[in-house]
């Protein structure tokens, strides 16, 4: 494959706490750590898929307040091209709350910058696009895999339980033709008794689904394998670990890697992130990567 990777969907302003416990009524209770930093579903993975060497475009939308400035800073010292629409209002606001044992809690306010516009985003062009990836955080998800599908660009999904509350069947016409979509065991939980098979019947080709601690599994209709995560990594956050897992698949399939090579270092680089606190914080550099996987 060839091209820039091109990641259309969520950004937010992501508060990451770290508590002894949860506050009881009235109860006001110190932080221990705390980071401040970009995040979102889509605009994590962007991230991830340029420190991992990949060529990186953005379409999202964004707020008219301070934080959305913020996202443009941070994602241009990451080396990603933006393109974004502006509306009127806050940038999407997630409070993460993190107990010592790695127990998490989160609040999110979706502000304005869950997903582009239906109008937005079919007067784009993928031109020079080698793959497209998304989550369904908006209606123009639909219009995006459309257009991927015309222009024969390849396209993935993160299936977050949060896109389908309404039962997979809303969006099962966006996953078709989908060359990957990454998922969690919570996600396959709500596919329904068919699981992963159910995504292979609706025409998606490839399925990664992430394991938590055991790594992640690599599927297609005919088999799939596993790659274990790798061991001796404290995990202290696992904000953004599959983000971070997808970017680095992405990345990986662009420079032409089939499955097993580009999920190796994915793993890699997600277990890595889950050492350290916050999401796109915590995500690992190429050389890091590097290191780590010769030890």
């Amino acid at each position: 494959m060839s091209g820039r990777a091109l990641f259309v969907g969520d950004v937010s302003l992501d508060l990451t706490m770290v508590v002894e416990h949860l506050p009881a009524p009235d109860e006001k209770v110190h932080v221990h750590a705390a980071v401040e930093a970009p995040g979102g579903v889509v605009a994590n993975a962007a991230v991830a898929c340029a420190l991992a060497g990949a060529p990186v475009s953005a379409w999202l939308r964004l707020g008219n307040d301070a934080a959305a400035e913020m996202v443009r800073a941070s994602l241009a010292a990451a080396g990603i091209a933006l393109d974004a629409e502006t509306a009127a209002g806050s940038t999407c606001r997630v409070v993460v709350i993190l107990e010592p044992h790695g127990e998490k809690r989160l609040l999110l306010d979706p502000g304005v910058t869950m997903y582009p516009s239906v109008e937005w985003v079919r007067a784009r062009s993928l031109d020079g696009i080698g793959w497209v990836h998304t989550a369904v955080y908006g209606a123009a998800a639909r219009d995006l895999a459309a257009l991927c599908r015309t222009a024969g660009v390849p396209f993935s999904l993160d299936l977050e339980p949060a896109t389908f509350a309404d039962g997979f069947d809303a969006i099962a016409d966006i996953a078709a033709g989908a060359e990957t979509v990454f998922c969690n065991e919570r996600a396959v939980g709500l596919l329904g008794p068919e699981g992963i098979d159910r995504l292979f019947a609706g025409g998606v080709r490839t399925v990664v689904r992430t394991l938590g601690p055991a790594g992640a599994e690599f599927r297609t209709p005919k088999g799939g394998f596993i790659v274990p995560a790798p061991s001796g990594i404290r995990i202290v956050d696992t904000t953004g670990g599959g983000d971070c897992l997808a970017g680095w698949f992405i990345a990986g399939r662009l420079a032409g890697k089939a499955g097993a090579e580009a999920l190796e270092p994915a793993v890699t680089a997600a277990t890595l992130s889950c050492g350290r606190l916050g999401a796109q914080a915590s995500y690992p550099t190429v050389a890091e990567v590097a290191k780590f996987r010769a030890a």
